[in-house]
């Protein structure tokens, strides 16, 4: 096997900045809504970065495209918002291995894959801007409760913004740190290494049609088909049938430590396959290889991290899981309401996830696909 170029080591070293330390916060947070305890929300850390990390490496070795691997950032922020279910964290995994097989399926079985990809584009960003805008607007609404951590945050991330707005939520952590470090709460744990702890999962009716069903199709409509579509554009041919069962074994094998979907990337993907990874279009998959390196260095020492985040000052986690998602909710809601024939039916969708409705079991978000998906069929006829 040939040795990664230098450049492609230096691209998956960013890649893995950027994709982790711009969203490990609302997963932390997604995965402590579900009722998970610290030991097993680093343990989910954990497993959701080697899964990720392992994924990658494997995809892009066999198929030679720069094929960047993620956890469901967009997945995290319906768990952070979303009750947890009656059967605790259990549940939750359960939930999560339902998930993971359905994607299997829609890798192996082409009319669910098409099934999951002709939900209305507009009503699947409306779905996720939805559960987007509740995080999203707790920065600011930090700043009257904690304006000493969400000020220089907030104005972190702004500045470095303006400079590369890739780098600047990475800033944003950095500060976080800085000012956890300043109140002196931070003690190191007693291992700097995870350790992994096993959740037997349970299964009910309600899980699987109020968090699987929705992590499901959120995670194919603004994960991992715009993964796919990323590498299309850049000239490679992705095989949706083996992307996406790799990354639904995945999710099933890291479930049950409490790991939430895998799944593919978009932005690092982006990263991965430009131009700037490597000249030779032919290297460039070495990129998204050393990122998936990177990630699972980054996961073994996700005990360290929950230390941290542990002692922050109050709200430091909701200022940077809402900074981070804060341009993914601006493009789901300019795509949801930019065409005026499903403004409509976007706009109800919208609504009826972001009020958090919960009615017998099923989610807002349930609710607003279902309620969003029918005045989108009548405004088709009309």
């Amino acid at each position: 096997m040939s040795i990664p170029p230098l450049q492609t080591v230096s691209t998956g070293l960013v890649v893995a900045i950027v994709g982790f330390f711009s969203s490990f916060p609302i997963v932390l947070q997604g995965l402590a809504a579900m009722g998970a305890s610290p030991a097993e929300a680093s343990s989910g850390l954990m497993a959701a970065s080697l899964s990720m990390g392992l994924t990658a490496i494997v995809i892009s070795l066999v198929t030679r495209q720069p094929s960047s691997v993620a956890w469901s950032t967009p997945g995290a922020a319906f768990l952070a918002v979303s009750l947890a279910p009656a059967g605790g964290f259990a549940e939750a995994v359960g939930a999560f291995l339902i998930a993971g097989a359905l994607t299997v399926l829609a890798g192996l079985y082409r009319p669910l894959r098409q099934l999951a990809a002709n939900v209305p584009l507009p009503l699947a960003h409306a779905l996720l801007a939805g559960v987007l805008i509740t995080l999203c607007a707790r920065p600011f609404l930090a700043l009257a409760d904690a304006p000493y951590t969400a000020a220089p945050i907030l104005l972190t991330w702004f500045v470095v913004g303006k400079l590369s707005r890739l780098f600047a939520v990475p800033a944003a952590v950095l500060m976080a740190v800085g000012l956890t470090l300043w109140g002196g709460a931070f003690s190191p744990p007693n291992h700097f290494l995870t350790q992994p702890v096993i959740v037997l999962p349970a299964f009910s009716l309600a899980s699987v049609l109020g968090l699987a069903l929705p992590l499901f199709i959120i995670t194919m409509a603004t994960q991992n088909s715009p993964g796919m579509a990323v590498l299309k554009g850049e000239g490679y041919a992705p095989r949706p049938a083996f992307f996406l069962s790799a990354v639904g074994i995945a999710s099933i094998l890291s479930a049950p430590f409490g790991a939430l979907q895998t799944c593919l990337a978009a932005i690092t993907s982006s990263l991965c396959a430009g131009a700037d990874s490597h000249p030779d279009k032919a290297l460039r998959f070495w990129s998204a290889v050393m990122g998936g390196v990177f990630y699972c260095l980054f996961g073994l020492f996700a005990a360290l991290i929950i230390s941290f985040a542990a002692a922050a000052p109050p709200k430091t986690l909701e200022v940077l899981a809402g900074i981070a998602l804060l341009g993914v909710f601006a493009n789901s809601a300019s795509v949801a309401l930019a065409d005026a024939k499903s403004r409509e039916a976007a706009a109800i969708t919208f609504l009826t996830t972001a009020s958090g409705v919960s009615l017998f079991g099923l989610s807002g978000a349930v609710w607003g696909l279902l309620f969003g998906g029918l005045a989108f069929m009548l405004s088709q006829k009309s």
